[in-house]
Parts: C-alpha cells; structure tokens; sequence
C-alpha cells in the first residue's frame, strides 16, 4: 500500500471518529510515542527521544485540557494527567528509560480504562 493510500485512510479513520474513538487514538499515540522513545533512548539517539516524547507529553496536555468539569472525576483525571506528564518531562531531561516506562504504565492503564469504558458504552447501547 503506498503512503498516500495510508495517508487517506488515516484521515479519514480521524474524520469519522467519535469523540470517544478520538480519545482512545490520541491515548495509543502518547503510547507509540513513549516506545519511540524508550527505543531512541536505548540507541543513544537523543534528538529522536526528545522529538517524540514531546510529542506523548503534547498528546497528555490535550487530553487534559480538554477534561471536561461538569463531572466530579475531572481532579482525578487532572492529577494523574498531571504526573504523567511530570514523569515525561523527568524522563526527557534525564533520558532515563526506567521514568519513561513508569509514565507509560499509567497511560497504558489510562488507555485500558478508556477501552473498557467504550466497550461497556457500546453493550448498553444494544
């Protein structure tokens, strides 16, 4: 398949999304991100480390800037969002794999809790 046919299919996978699938691809990317990075970091190639997790902790500052407040679980969401990207900025500075593991923990947990909020979602929706 040629890059502009994945191109077009990416995109259109984003346009066609529900805020929630929207929510569930941004989590995976902060995970891609975060491997990118333990890897780079392990072949001494820095610049990538910094590039892509920048770009975990970019994805982690959108989600929650978009917390929304009406529901009481938002602090919750804000102080984990909050360490994780401290842990990021830590891992970064440091290029130290092991902080860069931990915060990916929490995003990985973050991101199976989201999966299984959609799953339930879509079953009471039958």
């Amino acid at each position: 398949m040629d890059s502009n046919a994945i191109n077009a299919y990416q995109r259109n996978a984003i346009l066609t999304a529900s805020p929630a699938e929207l929510t569930l691809m941004l989590y995976n990317g902060a995970i891609k991100f975060c491997n990118i990075g333990i890897a780079s970091i392990e072949k001494k190639d820095y610049e990538t480390a910094n590039t892509n997790i920048k770009k975990a902790n970019a994805i982690i500052t959108e989600l929650r800037a978009t917390l929304d407040h009406k529901y009481p679980v938002w602090e919750d969401f804000e102080r984990v969002y909050d360490y994780i990207s401290r842990r990021l900025l830590d891992a970064n500075i440091q290029k130290d794999t092991e902080i860069l593991e931990e915060a990916l923990k929490y995003i990985r947990e973050m991101r199976d809790t989201w999966q299984e909020v959609i799953r339930l979602s879509k079953e009471e929706g039958k």
